[in-house]
């Protein structure tokens, strides 16, 4: 049985290995070490930057997720982008990212100052792309732009 829940601030270790291995994975990249354990304690540490998820089986973490806050003045409302999803690879494609979703999605929904729910993902990452399509989720309003300093 797999459980969802708010992450726990001593789950953090958990969290950045699971950062290295998404970032490595999907887009190649090996991220420094110090910067992301100190940039997953600062969400701890500072809620209004964003909250983290996870998705537990036998009080073990397989899977988790970051949500982030966009205002939005068209609809007045604030957006949730979740960012920074990993599932464990012993554990996917059997439905754990779906529930992860199923519980963000609950909470905007009955939340009246939540206008919806937002990712992006990188364009080459064509298994993510088929999850988000088969949840419901749009991809064709809008695409990224972006400019990131080098650290």
């Amino acid at each position: 049985m797999i459980t969802i829940r708010k992450a726990k601030q001593d789950e953090w270790a958990i969290i950045a290995s699971f950062q290295q291995a998404m970032a490595l994975e999907t887009e190649k990249i090996q991220l420094d070490l110090s910067t992301l354990e100190q940039g997953i304690k600062a969400v701890f540490k500072d809620t209004s930057k964003g909250c983290y998820y996870v998705a537990a089986s036998d009080q073990q973490i397989i899977g988790t997720l970051m949500i982030t806050y966009e205002w939005s003045d068209w609809r007045n409302r604030t957006v949730y982008w979740i960012q920074s999803v990993y599932v464990h690879p012993n554990h996917r494609r059997k439905g754990v990212y779906r529930q992860l979703y199923a519980y963000i999605q609950t909470l905007a929904a009955e939340n009246d100052t939540i206008g919806g729910v937002r990712l992006y993902v990188d364009k080459t990452n064509q298994n993510a792309i088929k999850t988000y399509e088969s949840l419901g989720m749009n991809g064709e309003h809008y695409q990224l732009f972006e400019w990131m300093k080098s650290f």
